[in-house]
């Protein structure tokens, strides 16, 4: 049996799979702006996020290996102008670590659907045989 415009449409689902392909993925943000000068309670609020973040496990275990204590850290994070420390907290912010993988699951899922609907449309069956 011929499904009418198969071949129509296999070709829109490769064509619309280049384009969802190559579409750059774009994150937006606000910016804040130089001009705005950093209050003390700024600066306490990022050097807290900073500890917050050197104190977990894995990070502190690293800077061990590198050969860095506790107070030589705290010296140098002293030393820093507010700019930098700011710079370091939204930095801080935006990383992302490890990651949760759930995008590649829905796709390999959104593939796997997609093989088994042109399979349907198409009257293919696949077997498995020892």
């Amino acid at each position: 049996m011929r499904v009418p415009f198969m071949r129509e449409v296999a070709w829109y689902l490769v064509f619309a799979m280049f384009i969802i392909g190559i579409a750059p993925k774009v994150e937006a943000g606000f910016v804040a702006s130089e001009a705005i000068a950093l209050s003390q309670v700024d600066r306490a609020a990022d050097i807290e996020n900073i500890q917050k973040t050197i104190e977990t496990k894995m990070i502190k275990e690293r800077l061990e290996q590198l050969g860095f204590t506790q107070d030589e850290i705290n010296s140098r994070l002293s030393q820093l102008t507010d700019q930098q420390i700011h710079q370091i907290a939204l930095q801080l912010d935006e990383l992302k670590v490890g990651g949760d993988g759930l995008d590649i699951i829905i796709a390999l899922l959104v593939i796997a659907i997609l093989v088994i609907v042109v399979l349907q449309l198409t009257g293919h069956k696949v077997t498995v045989t020892k």
